[in-house]
């Protein structure tokens, strides 16, 4: 692959993420705003990881720790680059942070309707647990 840089987003790399999302991020999220991002960088700087390819955004991840379980969310490549490894090495770099910090498990929240983003995490690894269900409470309006 042609010069793949995978590292931690800056402040000054957001506004072009947000943007990013729109195109290549599948639904949207209560957080996808500056300052939910901002209060993401502010509170684990090396959480929201980049992937750029000939010096331009191509990939995003979120790799969540809070202590005791391992979050991925925005894994997202974009159209343009798919299938080349990028949201594989986002995820090994991901899940390199999680055992550097203690984590044990990573789990990922992927949309029931993106059959694409399934057949992605399959081969990486990472299984449905239908057993369970993501219970949610908007906080703010």
């Amino acid at each position: 692959m042609t010069d793949l840089r995978i590292r931690a987003a800056r402040p000054d790399d957001l506004d072009g993420v947000l943007a990013f999302w729109k195109v290549a991020a599948e639904g949207t999220s209560i957080s996808d705003d500056r300052g939910g991002v901002e209060r993401l960088v502010d509170r684990d700087p090396e959480a929201l990881i980049l992937a750029e390819r000939d010096g331009e955004l191509a990939g995003t991840v979120i790799a969540g720790f809070d202590g005791w379980r391992c979050h991925l969310y925005r894994l997202a490549v974009h159209p343009g680059h798919r299938r080349l490894g990028i949201g594989s090495a986002l995820l090994a770099a991901a899940e390199e942070r999680f055992v550097r910090l203690g984590g044990r498990r990573g789990d990922a929240m992927v949309l029931r309707r993106n059959e694409d983003a399934h057949h992605a995490w399959r081969a990486a690894g990472y299984a449905p647990e239908e057993q369970w269900r993501r219970w949610v409470k908007p906080l703010t309006d």
